[in-house]
Parts: C-alpha cells; structure tokens; sequence
C-alpha cells in the first residue's frame, strides 16, 4: 500500500475513533461506523483491525471499561451503573470483563488508592495520547 493511501486510511480510522469516543453511550452501528469512514462495512473491519491492531468491538469495549475504570477511580459508588454506562446488562458480566482488563473486580479496584488506580489505567491504554483524556 502506498503512503498516499496509508494517510488517507489514517485519517479516516481516527475520524471514526473521534466519532466512536462522541457516541460511546450510543449504540455504534457497524454500517454507521464504516459510513464515519467512507468504507463498506468489510473493507472498514479490515482497514480497522489493521489500523488499531484489534476490532472495532475490542475497541469500543477497551474504551468503556477505561472510562468504567475512571469512574470507579474518581469515586462512582454504584458498581451496577457504571456496569450499564460502560454498555454491559449485568454487574456479573462487567466484573468479569473488568477483571480480565484489568487483573481485579471493579470492587477491588475502587478500593485502590487514586495514584495505584491511574497507574492500572495508564497501562496499556489504546493510545498513548489518549491517557489522560477524559472520555466520561
């Protein structure tokens, strides 16, 4: 692929990210999202994975759980809504995925200390630029 072609993806996966991280409470339609970019829906699932190194429902799941994880950080006392925020129907199926993210509940993780939370955040994120943005 040529450089010309490699910018003109680049620039369309980061207007869909951009989108993605507007829409996060919305339900985010793959024909929307390949819309966003200017694609079919296959050839965006292809260009997307390429691009960020995963899916787009890998993504929009990372980005949920981090905003979760900061919400739990900044003191969110009910795990349950920032269970359903972060798009999940149940606090067990957002504890699991927490946990597999993460390496603790979301229980365990309120409990840290706000600097041991931010470091677990800041590991790993999606993109670099990214950490300290607040996405909630």
């Amino acid at each position: 692929m040529d450089a010309e072609t490699q910018a003109v993806h680049a620039r369309c996966i980061q207007a869909v990210e951009r989108y993605i991280r507007q829409h996060m409470d919305e339900p985010l339609d793959r024909s929307v999202l390949a819309s966003v970019a200017g694609f079919s829906v296959p050839h965006f699932h292809r260009i997307f994975a390429a691009a960020a190194g995963m899916s787009v429902a890998d993504y929009v799941r990372r980005l949920r759980l981090e905003r979760a994880g900061r919400k739990l950080r900044m003191g969110a006392v009910d795990i349950t809504e920032v269970a359903l925020a972060a798009g999940y129907e149940t606090h067990a199926a957002f504890g699991k995925a927490f946990k597999q993210r993460y390496g603790l509940s979301p229980g365990e993780f309120r409990r840290l200390g706000c600097r041991a939370a931010t470091e677990l955040l800041r590991r790993n994120p999606i993109h670099e630029d990214q950490t300290h943005e607040r996405v909630d």
